[in-house]
């Protein structure tokens, strides 16, 4: 007991932070599939839509292209990574046990954890960065009109996202299970979000419910700030919603073990 007490002790500096975060890193980029998804799958969306509704506009004059199609690329880039892949990894270290065994080491569990958000972050800012630099080079669009904004939102999107990833971590019993629950969260969140299609061409109860879940709003919200229009305050809260109660759900559910 007092041999672990002392482990615990001694608590990882931040050298023993960027060895973690560097390994996690090696893991992920070790996922073919979790590299190509989510940025191959966005470019893919926002090509094809690109070519589709380059000149066309709404009725207020804001191009499509920017007010729907970047923001939905965007945000699948964050929601793959947040609630597909990431709790796979989770759910997979702890049917593997190397979250037991690190509890009884100065790198505690909850290092894994946060490695993977700062991991899931680096790679969010890759696609993200991937999608803007084909907009602006296919497209010929250029960077937001509320670029603080903009970032600010996205910032908030991959949080909610990574809290609904969370989630799916504590309920899923294996890897395959976490997989299979995140993308049905996936899809059924972009499907009433706008992932096939302006929520203008959804039925208004279905759009509605889709504007209140996390896909949904941080289309909506990025949207804005890629047009210079106001944000509507009850997109944040549905972001900040889906943080807080996708968190408590995920403290309360998690097992290490």
């Amino acid at each position: 007991m007092t041999d672990i007490a002392t482990i615990r002790a001694h608590r990882p500096g931040p050298r023993a932070w960027a060895r973690l975060v560097a390994a996690e890193a090696t893991m992920v980029a070790r996922d073919t599939s979790g590299l190509i998804i989510p940025f191959g799958l966005p470019l893919l969306i926002l090509v094809m839509n690109g070519m589709s509704v380059q000149d066309e506009a709404e009725a207020t004059g804001i191009p499509i292209f920017e007010r729907y199609v970047i923001p939905v690329a965007l945000t699948i880039v964050i929601a793959v990574i947040g609630v597909v892949n990431m709790p796979s990894f989770l759910a997979y270290y702890r049917r593997t046990q190397v979250l037991r065994r690190l509890a009884v080491t100065p790198a505690n569990p909850g290092m894994i954890l946060a490695a993977q958000v700062i991991v899931g972050m680096i790679q969010s800012a890759v696609g993200i960065a991937i999608g803007v630099a084909a907009a602006m080079l296919f497209f010929d669009v250029g960077l937001p009109e509320h670029l603080g904004t903009a970032l600010a939102v996205l910032g908030l999107a991959a949080l909610a996202m990574y809290a609904v990833g969370m989630f799916v971590a504590a309920v899923a019993p294996s890897g395959n299970a976490a997989v299979a629950i995140g993308l049905t969260l996936f899809f059924l969140f972009g499907a009433s979000g706008g992932m096939f299609g302006p929520t203008d061409n959804l039925p208004e109860p279905v759009a509605a419910v889709g504007e209140a879940l996390p896909f949904g709003a941080a289309v909506q919200a990025v949207g804005a700030a890629w047009a210079g229009g106001e944000q509507n305050l009850a997109h944040l809260l549905a972001l900040a919603a889906a943080i807080v109660v996708s968190a408590a759900i995920s403290v309360k559910a998690f097992r290490w073990d």
